[in-house]
This record gives C-alpha cells, sequence and structure tokens, in this order.
C-alpha cells in the first residue's frame, strides 16, 4: 500500500495555509483521499504553509515526518520568507502527527535563509547515520548557479550536525525534492530543476559518495511534469509526480504551480540507466481494443506530408497504441489527436528521426493580430515539451494515453511526454509522415472499461509533490 502526502493548494486568495493531504492506492488504480494528514500551523506559526519534506520509520515503530515550515510573513537574514526544517512524529501509524517545535533549524552559515527545504531523510547503513538532503543555495556567487543539495547528519533524529554538500554543481537555481536509492549495483539522484528547465532529472553513481554519473537522457518526463517522489515495491519502482495545468484552462496559459497526479514506472537497464512508461496497472483499465487504422497502412510523401484519420472521434478517455515502420531518412511521422476530419487541426505528437526527438505541437495556434505570422508560438513547437529519444528506422511504437485535458505520450516504452490538451476537447485521430515514408503496422484504440469509468490517471486537480 502506498501513503502519498502531498502540498494541497487550494489557490484561494487570500492563502489560507498550506497543509499536506494524503491519497492511498493499494493498486495504482484506484486512489482514495483521506483528507488533511498535516494542517497548516495557523497565521502565526512557522509552518504556516507545510511544504515538502520526507517520512522515515525508525526501529522502535515511530514515523518521523520531516517537512519545510514556511511563512511569507516570518523574513530571514536575506529579506525573503525565512525556510526552516521542522518534525513531527506519529506512533499510531500516521494517523496523527505530534509537532516538536524544538526540533526545527533553518539554513546553516554560507547558505541563503529563504532557501532551505524538502528534507528528504533515509537511513545510512555503511556509516549508522541518518542522513538529511536539503534544497539550498550559496549565500554568495552567481545567483542562477548557487544552487545545492545541502546535508545534515543525525543518530537520534532528533539533532541534526552540519555535512558537507551533498551534491554541489554550481549548475542550477535550486535542486528541489531531492531523493536518492539504491537499486542493485546502483546509486539514484534524483531532483527537479528548479532553473532553466522545470523538469525532473537524475544521476546515478556506483557509490553514494559519488561521483554522479550524468546518464545521455537524464529527464524523467518534460516541462509539464515535475517534483517526482519515488517508492520502491516488490521490485519495482514509481514515480509519483504532477502534470502541470495552465492558468485559464487554455492551452496558452501560463503553466501553474501543482496540478494533476501522474504515477511512472521506471525501468532499469542493463547499463544502470533507467526507463520510464506508464504503470501496466494504468494501461489495463483501457481494456477494450479497436483496430482504428487497419494494418500495413503505408504513408509516403518524399517531398510532402500526407496522413489519415479515423471516422470516428475518439472517447474522452482512451489509449491507443501505434507502431510504425520508418523508413530510413523519413523527416518526421506521428500522431494526431482530437483532429479535424482532413486532419488539418490537430493536436500532433511529432517523431523526428533525423533530430532525435519526440515533440508536441497544435494548429491552430491563437492569433494575436490580423497577419498570418501573428499568431501564438511563432514557433515550430512547443519548445519546453521537447523530449530526447534514439529513432533509429526500423519499428518504433508511440503510445497515447488521453484522460479529459490529460496527455501522456510513450516512445518505446522508455521516453515519456506529459502535456494538457484544452482547447480541443474532442476529435478524430489520426497517423501522419512528413518528408519520407511510413508502414503503419499498428494501431489501435483501447477505450476504458465499464468498471473504471472514473480516471485512473487523475486523482485531484490539486495534486503537487508526493512523498512516501
Amino acid at each position: 500500500m502506498f501513503h502519498l502526502f502531498y502540498l494541497y493548494e487550494s489557490r484561494r486568495v487570500p492563502k489560507e495555509g498550506m497543509p499536506w493531504h494524503r491519497v492511498i492506492t493499494d493498486n495504482l488504480v484506484d486512489f482514495h483521499e483521506s483528507g488533511s494528514a498535516l494542517a497548516s500551523g495557523g497565521p502565526a506559526a512557522a509552518d504556516f504553509n507545510v511544504y515538502t519534506g520526507s517520512i522515515v520509520l525508525d526501529g522502535e515503530g515511530t514515523h518521523h515526518a520531516f517537512y519545510t515550515g514556511q511563512n511569507p510573513d516570518i523574513c530571514g537574514q536575506d529579506e525573503r520568507p525565512l525556510q526552516v526544517v521542522m518534525h513531527a512524529s506519529s506512533s499510531d501509524g500516521m494517523q496523527t502527527w505530534q509537532r516538536h517545535p524544538d526540533d526545527t533549524f533553518g539554513a546553516t552559515p554560507g547558505y541563503e535563509t529563504g532557501d532551505w527545504r524538502d528534507p528528504f531523510v533515509f537511513w545510512d547503513a555503511d556509516a549508522q547515520v541518518w542522513r538529511m538532503l536539503i534544497t539550498a543555495r550559496h549565500a554568495s556567487g552567481p545567483a542562477r548557479r548557487r544552487g545545492v543539495i545541502a546535508q545534515c547528519t543525525s543518530r537520534n533524529l532528533t539533532s541534526w550536525e552540519p555535512a558537507p554538500p551533498f551534491w554541489d554543481p554550481r549548475r542550477y537555481i535550486a535542486h528541489e525534492c531531492p531523493e536518492v536509492f539504491q537499486w542493485g549495483d546502483w546509486w539514484y539522484l534524483v531532483y527537479s530543476e528548479f532553473s532553466d528547465a522545470f523538469t525532473t532529472r537524475y544521476r546515478m553513481a556506483r557509490d553514494l559518495e559519488g561521483p554522479w554519473i550524468v546518464p545521455e537522457h537524464d529527464t524523467l518526463d518534460g516541462r509539464a511534469y515535475y517534483a517526482a517522489k519515488s517508492a520502491a515495491h516488490d521490485g519495482r519502482r514509481f514515480f509519483f509526480g504532477w502534470i502541470a495545468s495552465r492558468e485559464g484552462a487554455r492551452d496558452d496559459g501560463a503553466w501553474q504551480w501543482a496540478g494533476t497526479m501522474s504515477v511512472l514506472e521506471a525501468e532499469q537497464r542493463h547499463d544502470g540507466t533507467l526507463a520510464f512508461h506508464p504503470t501496466e496497472e494504468l494501461r489495463q483499465t483501457f481494456a477494450e481494443p479497436a483496430e482504428a487504422i487497419a494494418p500495413g497502412t503505408a504513408l509516403h510523401a518524399s517531398d510532402g506530408y500526407t496522413c489519415t484519420v479515423t471516422s470516428a472521434e475518439a472517447p474522452t478517455a482512451f489509449r491507443v497504441v501505434v507502431r510504425f515502420d520508418v523508413t530510413e531518412g523519413t523527416g518526421e511521422c506521428g500522431v494526431l489527436l482530437r483532429a479535424s476530419a482532413d486532419g488539418d487541426e490537430a493536436y500532433v505528437l511529432r517523431l523526428e528521426p533525423k533530430r532525435g526527438r519526440l515533440v508536441f505541437d497544435r494548429w491552430p495556434r491563437r492569433a494575436t493580430g490580423t497577419e498570418q505570422w501573428q499568431i501564438s508560438g511563432d514557433v515550430p513547437f512547443v519548445v519546453e515539451l521537447e523530449r530526447p529519444c534514439t529513432l533509429q528506422p526500423g519499428i518504433h511504437e508511440l503510445e497515447v494515453i488521453v484522460d479529459g485535458d490529460i496527455c501522456v505520450a510513450t516512445v518505446d516504452n522508455s521516453t515519456v511526454l506529459s502535456t494538457r490538451l484544452y482547447d480541443r476537447p474532442s476529435g478524430r485521430v489520426g497517423a501522419f509522415v512528413g518528408e519520407g515514408a511510413v508502414t503503419v503496422e499498428e494501431f489501435t484504440v483501447f477505450t476504458r472499461t465499464d468498471s473504471y469509468a472514473s480516471s485512473a490517471l487523475v486523482t485531484d486537480d490539486v495534486l503537487a509533490a508526493a512523498t512516501t
């Protein structure tokens, strides 16, 4: 059973304090909201906002929650709202929590007081010590490259001593929601980049002390999937993150903080790198197959573009599995979602073999003026949703799960791209090719069975970072 603690962002004005809520699932399909787990400390408290943290179980059966406390009215030395690490414990199976205000501590010397958050605690069996990783920033240096994962250690989960930084690449503004775990012979460091790109990344090492290796493809998903935290069960590793919503529920709306929870499963390759895809449990909720485009359908446009679309509209929630046999030299191919009858208007998931990537696109785009070139997003695709992947000539599978305004696409069961679909609520599905040739070996649309009439992907539109 998974207990997913998350930041409940109500988006109400004025702010009313952010608590932790809890969702419970034992099958990764049915999610049960159990309400507030750790309440806001109140308007005058250091933990008016109960931000991200982690939970560990000690040898005596007591759960310990370490979390970020923040109050916008309490500022630190850098004149920004102070962030502190706080402690609560539970002796009744995480049903109730007792706060321990005397255990609160802020940034140690050399770090900014306004960035001291997301404590991740784990037991280091070799050193026989508890380690705490903390999202922090150096107090000096280039403003955009002060991010560091600070570290403290403890032997009793009560008093914490400063330790050398766990990871200090001088690369980003901050590395949010850090965690480490061991899987076989490898250690993994996972963090969410709070900098040029808002995305969750990972590093790998043979030893907890490093050095940390940058895998060729180091992201879990794209811009719209953030703050993922993981948990293991029966030899499997699952990541719980959120797909960001957009302001005004519009395709052109700014990305918002928080969104809808989505679960990805990681697979460990022989070289230690990770592949990601939706869980098999989610896939099995779409169990009614229908052949939408005949196997063997050939699409050919050596110096142009051609597409084929289904005769009927797709349901609100569906899973489509498409297998392309891609000819060498092909420029692009992919899947159309919620397309018009002629395929000209649609959301587009485009494989670009020459550039080695999957991108998300859409047409039409919002007009910003009267001239033809005055369109919203005068770019070749939604740039923050580019996903690198290897696309050699031959067979490639593109799986897409659509559930209301949520879209999760996966290439070859290893590369995931999540996003929102707002402006076009309905339409057909199809396949296309540009400047090349493909054969559609399979194009199957699966609809959700009656026993799963409600979404297995969506739990609540305010789910944020999960901790287990």
